[in-house]
């Protein structure tokens, strides 16, 4: 089955074409490597709450992970794409809302 015919792959490709969606992970990317520059030199940080608030609620379900910063960046990566992915579907279907017609009650 390609990609093509899948309709859960096709929906996360669209979703991640979005502007928004894409931002939304350049800023979650922008903050990871803020978090791990900050946290190089200072042992005592918390730098790293930041990344993971802003990918919440994923990324705090996956911090049961080991612990180790292997871990840590893979549950911020983890909930990152799949912030992304729901804000690119919502961009999505509210565009595609707009076209439509007026409900009526």
């Amino acid at each position: 089955m390609t990609t093509s015919q899948n309709p859960f792959l096709r929906t996360v490709r669209e979703a991640l074409s979005s502007v928004v969606a894409l931002v939304y992970l350049g800023a979650c990317a922008l903050l990871l490597i803020w978090a791990l520059t900050a946290d190089a030199g200072d042992d005592a940080s918390f730098a790293g709450v930041i990344p993971t608030l802003a990918t919440a609620p994923v990324s705090l379900v996956l911090l049961v992970l080991p612990d180790h910063i292997s871990m840590a960046v893979l549950a911020i990566a983890l909930g990152a794409l799949v912030n992304a992915v729901l804000i690119g579907w919502c961009v999505r279907t509210l565009r595609r809302g707009r076209g439509g017609s007026t409900p009526t009650a």
